[in-house]
C-alpha cells in the first residue's frame, strides 16, 4: 500500500486541476502564456499520475477498472468484477 502522503497529495493536485482547468482552457486559447505561467504548477493535468483506488499503487494500472493489476486479479478471482473471467483453452 502506498504511503498516505502520496495518496493525499494526488487527490490535492486532483482538486487543483478541477478547480483551474476552465482558466487554463481559456488563456491557452487566447494565447496568454505570461498568465498561463504564472498559475500554480500543480493545476496543470500533465502532472497527474493514475493511483490504484484501493492501494494507491502507482504501477500497473489498469485504467477501464481504475485498479492495479494486483487487486484487479483478486477482485477477478474472487468474483466481484462483473463480466470478468479467467482464460482458459
Amino acid at each position: 500500500m502506498a504511503r498516505k502522503s502520496l495518496i493525499a497529495r494526488e487527490r490535492k493536485r486532483a482538486k487543483m486541476v478541477a478547480k483551474y482547468a476552465e482558466l487554463r482552457k481559456r488563456l491557452k486559447e487566447e494565447g496568454k502564456w505570461e498568465e498561463l505561467d504564472k498559475l500554480p504548477k500543480n493545476s496543470s493535468a500533465v502532472r497527474l499520475h493514475n493511483r490504484c483506488r484501493l492501494t494507491g499503487r502507482p504501477k500497473g494500472y489498469m485504467r477501464d477498472f481504475g485498479l492495479c493489476r494486483v487487486k484487479f486479479r483478486e477482485m477477478a478471482l474472487d468474483g466481484k468484477i462483473p463480466g470478468v473471467t479467467k482464460a482458459s483453452w
